[in-house]
């Protein structure tokens, strides 16, 4: 299965901010990621309502990693931003097999396979180890000397 351009961003958004103690902007976020600011902006707004990120409005305001954003999966962000459509659209006259196909079965016990597996990865998990630092450093301005 292949994810969208939106489900990859959303996911490099969510483990670059739950890998930041501090808030951050959708501009830093774009710059960072080298992703198109208006892009970052949608995700942002998609990722605050399903519960991954915390947005605050204001001159002080700015994008962090929700509270409890930690215990979230992976699976949860991939269902909100692929939605539950099938690998594969069988559907009358397109296919003249439909009625009696073993795949559209197959592939769907896929997708499920698919996404319980991602059910079983936090996104919090996803920062531990080497990867939070690495995370932090994207784009980040070079250390004075």
């Amino acid at each position: 299965m292949k994810l969208n351009r939106s489900t990859d961003m959303a996911l490099r958004i969510a483990m670059l901010t739950a890998a930041s103690t501090v808030r951050t902007t959708v501009d830093e976020l774009a710059t960072r990621l080298a992703l198109p600011r208006s892009h970052v902006a949608k995700i942002v707004q998609r990722l605050q309502r399903i519960g991954v990120l915390a947005t605050i409005r204001g001159r002080s305001g700015g994008v962090a990693f929700a509270e409890h954003a930690g215990e979230l999966t992976v699976g949860h962000v991939v269902r909100a931003f692929e939605g539950d459509d099938e690998v594969v659209a069988c559907e009358e006259p397109a296919c003249p097999l439909v009625v009696g196909c073993r795949l559209r079965g197959e592939l769907r016990r896929a997708q499920a396979a698919f996404l319980a597996v991602l059910d079983g990865v936090r996104l919090g998990d996803l920062v531990d180890g080497p990867a939070g630092p690495l995370l932090l450093s994207l784009g980040a301005p070079p250390a004075p000397r």
